[in-house]
């Protein structure tokens, strides 16, 4: 677990646009999709709200690490990779529960927990 410098928080604060986050099933076949309900909690996790996960969750539940994409306003990409906590309750549940849209279901807050952090080629942490 790494703790995501000032620069990426930064960078998060300045994104554009949905993320593109990446789980592996069991058989190695990658699954992309864009999520648009995404916050940061804290120094070392991102959360994405469960809404309509399907591959997805499957994914998580079968192990899967993953990986998440984000573009800035000033268009540089970063890209966070690491090993998913999916919590249907507790404080991190409670807390996606009042950021997530009404309109959406929030099934559960899928914590990717940072352990590597890229900006292009360019290994972060």
């Amino acid at each position: 677990m790494a703790k995501i410098p000032q620069s990426v928080l930064t960078a998060w604060e300045n994104h554009v646009g949905p993320v593109i986050f990446t789980t592996v099933s069991q058989n190695n076949i990658p699954n992309s999709i864009y999520a648009t309900c995404v916050s940061c909690d804290g120094d070392n996790r991102f959360i994405i709200a469960d809404n309509y996960f399907e591959k997805t969750r499957t994914n998580i539940q079968s192990g899967s690490s993953g990986t998440f994409l984000f573009i800035t306003d000033k268009d540089k990409a970063y890209q966070i990779k690491g090993r998913i906590e999916y919590q249907q309750s507790g404080p991190l549940f409670d807390d996606m529960k009042q950021w997530n849209p009404e309109k959406h279901p929030g099934h559960a807050a899928v914590a990717v927990v940072a352990e590597e952090i890229y900006s292009g080629a360019e290994k972060i942490i």
